[in-house]
């Protein structure tokens, strides 16, 4: 596929400077682009380097206004984004043409597949599974008894999605992740001191548009359901407990933890390797700093503030209390 810099300014909200009829076949960073390469800056430090490539098309903000050269560019104000949408179109695999089971796969004869649903070697579909328009499962997926998976949905290979889980539409699911197990409840005996299960009969809700990376854990509620709203993105190795809801266009880092009943509302971003306990209450548009701990019950509000450290608080006062610290051990 191709992309003209007509084509990349009408997506982009933009225009063009230069020839608008140049195209592209491909992405790169500026070092290594061709003239059949797309290249995009966001740093006014940055253009002259990309001015002297021979990039085919260079995405750039305003700033380059001004910029005396003979390159094709096309001026936006979020160049980033430009470049992540003309690259999803250009490296797009192409729609499935026809519904394609291969022979090792296993589909119940009760399972609805949708038109152009492709399922690989080794797949199992249980009964009762519903699978929309352009679904793809990868190899040796499983997918239990009345799942439901929206149109448009990837689940590669490996994904084990427990029976009774609702997946949207345009989800991407990678490798190993696993969803809708049981999540971590147990009663003590507090005659033996033996620990008992406590019910785990609720359900997995996954809307539209949602991302999942290698390695996830997300457990169904105990009662109830746990909820991923649209366009949430998580990264690789996340854990999300029982009856957690997360809002929407919210961002989680790798070897995050998210225990029973928290919430986090919608935009919030996460960096890696927080620990989120039960019943915490992360505001929306919240900020969490890598390896931050929030304690039970705890609630963080603030869009766009911060929050850094065990127990987490607002960076600033985090910063502070780490001088006084640093004075102190000077004493």
């Amino acid at each position: 596929m191709t992309l003209t810099a007509r084509e990349i300014a009408a997506f982009a909200g933009g225009r063009v400077v230069g020839d608008d009829r140049v195209e592209i076949s491909g992405i790169a960073a500026v070092p290594s682009a061709t003239s059949r390469h797309l290249v995009f800056v966001e740093d006014p430090k940055l253009l002259p380097e990309a001015l002297a490539s021979p990039a085919g098309i260079i995405l750039a903000g305003p700033f380059a206004e001004a910029a005396e050269t003979r390159a094709v560019l096309v001026l936006c104000a979020q160049p980033r984004l430009a470049f992540a949408r003309a690259g999803r179109r250009l490296h797009a695999s192409p729609a499935p043409s026809g519904s394609r089971v291969h022979p090792t796969a296993a589909v119940h004869p009760t399972a609805t597949l949708g038109l152009d649903v492709v399922i690989a070697a080794h797949a199992v579909v249980d009964e009762g599974v519903v699978l929309g328009d352009r679904v793809v499962l990868g190899a040796a997926v499983h997918v239990g008894s009345g799942v439901r998976i929206g149109p448009d949905s990837i689940l590669r290979s490996h994904v084990v999605v427990y029976p009774g889980t609702t997946i949207g539409a345009r989800v991407v699911v990678h490798a190993g992740t696993v969803l809708g197990s049981d999540g971590f409840g147990y009663v003590r005996d507090g005659d033996t001191g033996r620990y008992e299960l406590f019910p785990q009969v609720g359900r997995l809700v996954i809307e539209d548009d949602v991302e999942l990376g290698a390695l996830c854990t997300v457990d169904r509620a105990a009662l109830g359901e746990t909820v991923i709203r649209r366009g949430t993105k998580l990264d690789n190795q996340v854990h999300v407990a029982h009856n957690v809801q997360i809002g929407q266009d919210v961002v989680i880092a790798a070897q995050t933890g998210i225990a029973g009943s928290s919430v986090i509302e919608d935009r919030a971003v996460i960096a890696g390797q927080v620990g989120i306990a039960d019943h915490v209450r992360i505001g929306e548009g919240v900020i969490l700093g890598a390896q931050g701990g929030v304690p039970t019950g705890k609630i963080l509000r603030g869009p766009g503030v911060l929050f850094w450290g065990t127990p987490a608080r607002p960076i600033k006062q985090y910063l502070r209390e780490l001088a006084v610290l640093a004075r102190l051990a000077k004493k």
